[in-house]
């Protein structure tokens, strides 16, 4: 007994370090692409659509994969997958810098994929191994996750520089095989050292739930926006007269500024009866940062920390919904999986389409002005979200078999 108890504390402890190492590679090698984005696409000879597919990519990904994620962790063990997860990223980062467009889709896409899949165990590991430390512990994972991307972002270009836009790419592929090395002996720990009893999720549905799409539509809006200033702000400076050493450090600005609050926002939602006032301070500051870079490019600086201050509020806000608007852990994973999944499917079309209208416009005013537009569905969803509430699922779907109840029962349907 006291060997198991002395596994299950050694566990704890290399989870702790698994989940940090697991963090930093959650943003880096999707953040450090959109510097570069001029230079591959003259290098790799990519058209003006293949660039806005690249930097669609990664978000697609994150859509697409989260979904799986769950039925992997249930049928191989969390820490398993995650470990494979980190080896697909590490093998995608390489497989991007080999010779051809064919080669960058492909490894970006699986770099995504294994992205996708980490982050979407990371809050299940944390409430498995860390019950009682799941705020403070989600604090720090974003806070990582902010960090490395911002650091991403500021060294893309003097890495080029140096070294050509390979080796930039390439960096990130240590710390992710780092990461993956260090969640191999837990996943062969996990088969030694049973875990914690789960809860079995409700066998009901969210789809039915209009305060559940709500908070989807939040988290797919503040997501929309982060993707596409993260891709195309760069670019946008460039065409302001900045160079691309500015403008990619630009975005580390505005990454680097959103990370205290990834400890503020959600420390504020928790002590509030709605959060309603959150919600309209978010969609006031995105109005003041699109609007300066609109009518006041010459004060660029400015204007990324605005927004680096709205981002890095929006996104902890809407994760925040996660659990104040669920009832229980299994319904707040249910929620999750729901509200990621057709979030980032719909942050995807973001980047994609923010390119092609510049490429149909042949200027950055109408795209810019659009995204503009976007603020308002996103307060609209925002508040529906903030209002006192938990999401109700709705019955399953009757089998056919089964014989009808009496008449005198109410079947929800």
């Amino acid at each position: 007994m006291n060997r198991t108890r002395g596994l299950r504390h050694g566990r704890q402890a290399w989870t702790l370090v698994g989940l940090v190492l697991l963090t930093v590679n959650l943003r880096a090698a999707i953040t450090g692409v959109p510097p570069l984005l001029g230079q591959l696409q003259a290098t790799v000879h990519l058209s003006g659509l293949a660039v806005s597919a690249l930097a669609t990519l990664p978000v697609l990904c994150l859509g697409v994969f989260s979904a799986v994620a769950p039925a992997l962790g249930r049928r191989h063990g969390k820490e398993a997958t995650i470990a494979a997860a980190l080896l697909a990223t590490t093998a995608g980062i390489v497989l991007r810098v080999a010779p051809g467009p064919v080669a960058l889709f492909a490894g970006t896409v699986l770099a995504g994929a294994g992205i996708a899949v980490g982050g979407a165990l990371l809050p299940a590991v944390i409430k498995q191994h860390f019950p009682a430390q799941v705020g403070p512990l989600t604090g720090v994972a974003m806070t990582l996750m902010a960090a490395s991307g911002a650091v991403a972002a500021a060294a893309a270009v003097p890495l080029a520089q140096a070294a050509g836009w390979r080796l930039a790419l390439a960096a990130w592929a240590l710390p992710s095989l780092v990461a993956a090395l260090t969640w191999s002996p837990l996943a062969a720990l996990a088969r030694r050292v049973p875990a914690p009893p789960q809860a079995r999720p409700d066998a009901g549905t969210l789809l039915r739930s209009p305060l559940a799409w709500s908070v989807s539509a939040f988290l797919g809006a503040v997501s929309l926006m982060f993707y596409v200033l993260v891709a195309w702000l760069p670019q946008i400076m460039q065409s302001r007269g900045y160079t691309p050493d500015e403008a990619g450090a630009m975005v580390s600005v505005m990454l680097a500024t959103g990370i205290p609050l990834g400890f503020v926002t959600p420390y504020l939602a928790a002590r509030l009866h709605d959060q309603l006032p959150l919600v309209l301070a978010v969609a006031a500051v995105k109005v003041v940062g699109l609007g300066g870079i609109l009518l006041l490019p010459g004060d660029a600086w400015v204007w990324a920390a605005v927004l680096g201050v709205a981002v890095g509020a929006a996104f902890p806000l809407a994760m925040t919904f996660l659990s104040l608007r669920s009832p229980d852990a299994a319904t707040t994973a249910r929620l999750s999986g729901m509200a990621q999944t057709a979030g980032y499917l719909l942050a995807g079309t973001g980047p994609l389409a923010f390119g092609l209208l510049h490429t149909a416009t042949g200027g950055w005013t109408t795209p810019l002005a659009l995204l503009g537009t976007l603020i308002v569905p996103e307060a609209l969803s925002g508040l529906r979200a903030a209002r006192p509430g938990q999401v109700r699922t709705a019955p399953p779907t009757r089998p056919a078999s089964t014989p009808r109840p009496p008449r005198r029962e109410t079947v929800h349907r």
